[in-house]
C-alpha cells in the first residue's frame, strides 16, 4: 500500500512538475513570440497628445481656439485627487496595487461571462492596459492584442511611475462631445476647471469612457445618473468619500452645460472672424496644419479687439449704405415650410435649423426671422431668440421699406427667412423692427502700425459666417490709382521733385491690339502741371507720361521692392494700377511711406509658444543694447536698436507723404476724410468703377479699404475711392486716433524747403503765403531747375484746349512782412520749355 501511495504521489508530483514546466515553457514561448515585435513603450516618455491651439489678445483673453481633438493637457500634479479617485474607482480600483494587469479582475470577468452564457461581457483591462491600447496598439478585440497589451503593461509598470501612467490616461481618454481628457471635458459639460468639480461631477466624467455616446446628460439622462451614482458608490466603498458626501451627491441633480444649467465656455469666446481665421491660414502654412491644430500652440495676436469692432462696423456701414442705394431686395434666399408657421414651436425649430449668418450686429444684432403673414401695410414675423411683447410687436410696417425701388410688399411671401433688427430713438426706446439684408457688394479693410507692422484690425467682408473668403488678404484686385504713389516714388528717387512739370495732354498708344487712349476721370486735359497737383488730382495722363519718362521697368522694380507685386507687367497700363494685388500688400507698402522709407513686415501675431511655453516665433526682432542688467543708471532709458532695412530715401518718403497729404487736404479725398491730425493717402478707382480704394495713414497708423463685387462689375457712375472708401477710413481712424494718438509727419533733418506755386510749379519768395503756396522739401544742396517740362515723348498739340484750375491772371499773395506780391498765371505750353529726360 505504501509503495502504491508513493508511486501515486510520485507520479502526481512528476505530472505537476512537468505540467508546470510545460506551462512555464508555453507562457514563455507566448511571451517571446508576442513580445518580439511590440512597439517601444519608451515612446510614451515623449508623449505629445493632440492639444488645443489657442489665440489670445494682447490682454491675455482667449479670442479663438482650434483643435482636431479638443484636449487641454494637464500634468498629474495639477489634477485634483477627487478626479483621479473617481476614474480609479470606475475603471481600475486596484490601480495602485497591481503590476499592470489584474489577474483577479480577469478571472472574475471570465466567470461572469461563463455564468451568463456570454450575455454579461465586461472588460477587465486596467488603466495601464488601456494606456497601452490607446497609445501603442490598435483597438481590435482579439486574443493576440490582449496578450500584447498585458506584456506592454507589465513592462511600462516597471519603467514608469503610477502617477505618470495615470497622467497619460486622464489626458488621452475620449469623454464625448469632442472632448479628450478630463480638463476639456470639465469645461464641456460643466464649464469649470478641474479644481471646481464636485465629487458627483467627477464621478459623471469617470463614467463616460466606457460609453460616452450613451450617457449624454440630457438625451440619456436616466442612464447618465445611474452610472454617475454607480461610480459614486465605488468611490464610497473604496474610502474616497464619506457617507454624507455619497448620499448628498447621489441625490443631487445632474446639472450641465448641455441642459442649460451652466453657460457654455464657447459663449465667452467671440465669434470667429476674419482676423483669427487669417492667423489659422498663415500659421498653418508656416508650421503645418497638423502642428497648428494639434500642437497646443499659444498665439498672441496683434489685434486690438475694440478697434476690430470699429473696423467691422465701419466697413459694414459702407457696404449696407451702398446696397440700400441700389433699392433692390434679395433677402436670404432661405425659406421654411408654410405649414410650420401656425405653431410657434414649429417655426422656431425650423428657423433655428436655417443656415444663415448669426454674427451681424450692425446697429444692433441682426436676428433671423421668418415672415408669417403679408398684409397691405405690415409684415407679421417670427424672430429667433426673441419673445413677442406688446412693447415690441412682431410686425414690420410698410414705411420700413421706403428705400426699395417700388415700395411694395410683393417681394415677400410667408415662409421667407429674413433679417431684422431693432430700430430705436436717441434714448434707446424701441420704434419698430426693420428689415435688413446682407449686401451683395463686398470689400475689405485693414489697419496696422507703420513702425512695427502689427496688424491691429482686419475685416475681410460683410460677415464671416456669410462668407469666410478674406477679401483683405485673398482677393486679387486692381488697385487703380492707389498704385500711383509708387510711380511718383520712383520718379522722386530718379531726380524729379514735387515741383517738376509734366504735361497733362492726350495720349495715343499702339498696343499691337489697337490704339489705347487713356483718359483722366474728368475727361479734361490740364496742360503742364506740377507733380504735386498730378497726384492730388489723380491725373492718369500725367502718370503715364511720368512712367514713360523714368521707364516702366523702374516702376516695376519699385512696386516689387515694396511688395505690391512679385512680377509686375512691364506695360504702361500697370502704372495706373491695372495689375492685381491684395489690400494686405498695399497697406503694408504704404506703411513704408509713413515711417520714412523703412521696410516693415506685416504680422497678425506677436509671438507663438509651444505647449511647453518655449517661444517658437517672435515678430519683434529688435535688440535692446543696454537691457542686460536689471537696473539702469539714473536718467538712462532702454535703448532699442531698429533692425529695419531702408527701401526708400527718407527725403523721397517725406516728399511723397507731403504730396499725399495734399490728396486729403484738397484732392480726391478732401470731401470724405476729415480728421484732427495730419493724414496722407491716395484714392483709387478702376475702369468702370469695378473696384474703389482708399489707403491712408497718420504718423503711426496706416489703414486701407477696397469695395467691389466678388465677380467684378461696375459699381455705378457715382462710385469712387474717395466717396465709398474714404468714409470707412475716416470712421475707423477717428477712433484709432483717440486710442493711439497721432502727430505731424516727421521731417528729415536734411530737408531744404523752397516755396512754390502749386498750380504753376513756379518758385516763390520765402515770404510768400496763400492757398496756392506750398513749401516743398528738396534734397540738401539741390538747386531745382524750374520751367522744365516733361511729356514722356508722346506727341501733343500746342493749341490743345485746356481746362483751367486756377485764374489765368496773376494772383496776389501775402508776404511775411504783410506786403503783397504778384504770382504769374498758370503755366502753359508757351511759357515752359522742354528738356531733361525728354
Amino acid at each position: 500500500m505504501l509503495r502504491f501511495l508513493l508511486s501515486f504521489f510520485g507520479g502526481l508530483f512528476t505530472l505537476v512538475t512537468l505540467g508546470m514546466f510545460m506551462g512555464v515553457f508555453v507562457i514563455g514561448g507566448v511571451l517571446y513570440v508576442y513580445g518580439r515585435d511590440l512597439p517601444s513603450y519608451e515612446t510614451l516618455s515623449q508623449y505629445t497628445p493632440k492639444t488645443i491651439s489657442r489665440i489670445y489678445s494682447g490682454e491675455g483673453q482667449i479670442i479663438d481656439e482650434f483643435a482636431i481633438e479638443r484636449r487641454l493637457f494637464t500634468p498629474a500634479e495639477e489634477i485634483p485627487d477627487i478626479v483621479k479617485q473617481a476614474f480609479i474607482s470606475a475603471e481600475d480600483k486596484n490601480f495602485y496595487e497591481h503590476a499592470g494587469y489584474d489577474p483577479v479582475g480577469m478571472v472574475s470577468a471570465f466567470i461572469d461571462a461563463v455564468q451568463s452564457r456570454g450575455e454579461n461581457l465586461r472588460g477587465a483591462s486596467t488603466i495601464t492596459q488601456q494606456v497601452m491600447k490607446n497609445f501603442l496598439l490598435d483597438g481590435s478585440r482579439t486574443a493576440e492584442r490582449k496578450i500584447r497589451e498585458i506584456i506592454l503593461a507589465a513592462r511600462i509598470e516597471g519603467a514608469m511611475p503610477k502617477e505618470r501612467i495615470l497622467e497619460l490616461y486622464l489626458n488621452e481618454i475620449f469623454l464625448g462631445e469632442n472632448s479628450y481628457g478630463v480638463t476639456a471635458a470639465a469645461l464641456t459639460y460643466f464649464n469649470k476647471p478641474l479644481t471646481d468639480l464636485s465629487p458627483g461631477e467627477a464621478a459623471y466624467l469617470a463614467s463616460l469612457p466606457k460609453a460616452p455616446s450613451n450617457r449624454h446628460p440630457v438625451d440619456d439622462r436616466d442612464a447618465a445618473i445611474f452610472w454617475r451614482n454607480n461610480t459614486l458608490r465605488e468611490m464610497f466603498e473604496n474610502g474616497y468619500i464619506d457617507q454624507a458626501t455619497y448620499d448628498a451627491e447621489r441625490e443631487a441633480p445632474l446639472l450641465s452645460v448641455q441642459g442649460g444649467d451652466y453657460d457654455s465656455f464657447r459663449n465667452s469666446l467671440p465669434d470667429r472672424d476674419y482676423f483669427t481665421d487669417e492667423i489659422r491660414r498663415q500659421l498653418s502654412q508656416n508650421f503645418g496644419e497638423e502642428e497648428f491644430f494639434s500642437g497646443g500652440l499659444s498665439i498672441r495676436a496683434t489685434v486690438d479687439p475694440e478697434l476690430q469692432i470699429i473696423a467691422r462696423h465701419s466697413l459694414q456701414t459702407a457696404l449696407e449704405d451702398y446696397d440700400r442705394e441700389q433699392g433692390e431686395w434679395r433677402g436670404t434666399g432661405q425659406t421654411i415650410p408654410e405649414e410650420a408657421l401656425a405653431n410657434e414651436a414649429d417655426w422656431r425649430a425650423a428657423l433655428a435649423a436655417v443656415n444663415v449668418p448669426r454674427d451681424i450686429d450692425l446697429g444692433g444684432r441682426w436676428y433671423p426671422a421668418v415672415i408669417r403673414d403679408v398684409a397691405e401695410n405690415t409684415l407679421t414675423i417670427g424672430i429667433e431668440d426673441v419673445v413677442e411683447s406688446d412693447a415690441e410687436p412682431f410686425v414690420v410696417p410698410r414705411a420700413d421699406i421706403r428705400w426699395l425701388i417700388g415700395d411694395f410688399f410683393d417681394n415677400y411671401t410667408p415662409g421667407d427667412v429674413v433679417f431684422v433688427r431693432r430700430l430705436t430713438d436717441g434714448d434707446g426706446n424701441f420704434q419698430r423692427w426693420s428689415l435688413r439684408q446682407v449686401p451683395e457688394v463686398q470689400g475689405g479693410f485693414m489697419a496696422m502700425d507703420v513702425n512695427t507692422g502689427r496688424v491691429i484690425a482686419m475685416q475681410g467682408g460683410f460677415s464671416y459666417q456669410h462668407s469666410v473668403f478674406n477679401r483683405a488678404t485673398q482677393a486679387q484686385r486692381q488697385p487703380g490709382s492707389s498704385f500711383k504713389p509708387f510711380v511718383y516714388a520712383a520718379a522722386l528717387d530718379s531726380g524729379y521733385s514735387p515741383a517738376t512739370i509734366v504735361v497733362d495732354a492726350p495720349i495715343a498708344i499702339n498696343t499691337g491690339d489697337g490704339i489705347w487712349r487713356p483718359r483722366n476721370a474728368s475727361n479734361q486735359f490740364y496742360g503742364p502741371t506740377p507733380l504735386r497737383t498730378g497726384i492730388e488730382r489723380s491725373r492718369n495722363l500725367m502718370t503715364i507720361r511720368l512712367a514713360q519718362e523714368i521707364g516702366i521697368d523702374t516702376v516695376g522694380l519699385y512696386a516689387e521692392r515694396f511688395g505690391v507685386y512679385q512680377d509686375m507687367n512691364r506695360v504702361l497700363a500697370a502704372s495706373l494700377g491695372s495689375d492685381e494685388t491684395t489690400l494686405f500688400k498695399m497697406v503694408a507698402a504704404y506703411a513704408m511711406f509713413a515711417n520714412g522709407g523703412e521696410r516693415v513686415e506685416p504680422t497678425l501675431v506677436d509671438r507663438v509658444q509651444d505647449r511647453y511655453g518655449n517661444t517658437v516665433y517672435r515678430h519683434d526682432q529688435r535688440n535692446c543694447v543696454n537691457c542686460e542688467g536689471y537696473v539702469l543708471a539714473e536718467g538712462e532709458a532702454p535703448r532699442v536698436v531698429s533692425n529695419r532695412v531702408r527701401v526708400m530715401n527718407e527725403i523721397t518718403a517725406y516728399q511723397l507723404t507731403s504730396m499725399m497729404k495734399g490728396v486729403v487736404d484738397r484732392g480726391t479725398a478732401a470731401s470724405t476724410v476729415n480728421l484732427p491730425v495730419p493724414i496722407a493717402g491716395k484714392t483709387g478707382t478702376t475702369n468702370d468703377a469695378k473696384d474703389v480704394w482708399f489707403v491712408g495713414f497718420s504718423s503711426n497708423i496706416v489703414a486701407g479699404c477696397y469695395i467691389g463685387y466678388d465677380t467684378p462689375r461696375s459699381l455705378g457712375r457715382g462710385a469712387s475711392g474717395g466717396g465709398n472708401c474714404g468714409p470707412v477710413f475716416n470712421r475707423f481712424m477717428a477712433e484709432a486716433i483717440d486710442r493711439y494718438g497721432a502727430g505731424p509727419f516727421e521731417v528729415p533733418e536734411s530737408c531744404q524747403f523752397i516755396k512754390i506755386d502749386r498750380f504753376s510749379g513756379a518758385r516763390l519768395p520765402p515770404e510768400a503765403s496763400g492757398d496756392n503756396v506750398i513749401a516743398e522739401c528738396f534734397r540738401p544742396g539741390e538747386e531745382p531747375l524750374f520751367g522744365i517740362m516733361f511729356d514722356g515723348g508722346f506727341a501733343m498739340s500746342a493749341d490743345l484746349p485746356l481746362f483751367d484750375e486756377a485764374q489765368q491772371a496773376g494772383r496776389q499773395v501775402t508776404t511775411s512782412t504783410g506786403e503783397t506780391a504778384t504770382v504769374g498765371p498758370k503755366a502753359t505750353f508757351g511759357t515752359l520749355s522742354t528738356g531733361g529726360l525728354y
